[in-house]
């Protein structure tokens, strides 16, 4: 199996990868209480320095991403309207690449599936 879980996030503010915020994986299950599965810091990049799920790691179901714009943005603009950002998504093929990006700014974001 081939499949991954990878992410970035650029800070649309200043038109540059968003270096040093906190993102965490958690799967939802359909009952019962979330479990965390990895959290780490984004790289001079904006991306993690490994997939949060590799292959043999992914599995069908429900996953949130959260991402910790607040400390992120207190850091570097000074002014937060968000704290934690998420991200809902479904993992229905465990076999392919599913990479979450994220667009963020003191006052908006948004994401989309990439390749």
């Amino acid at each position: 199996m081939s499949g991954r879980l990878t992410t970035h996030v650029l800070d649309v503010s200043i038109g540059r990868p968003a270096a040093g915020m906190r993102v965490q994986l958690w799967r939802l299950p359909e009952e019962g209480a979330r479990t965390l599965l990895k959290e780490a810091f984004t790289n001079d990049d904006g991306r993690l320095d490994e997939p949060l799920l590799a292959a043999g790691e992914m599995a069908e179901g429900t996953y949130e991403l959260m991402f910790d714009a607040g400390t992120y943005f207190r850091g570097t603009a000074g002014a937060v309207f968000l704290e934690w950002i998420p991200v809902r998504f479904a993992i229905a093929e465990p076999e392919s690449h599913y990479h979450v990006p994220l667009l963020a700014a003191p006052g908006g974001y948004s994401t989309y599936r990439g390749s």
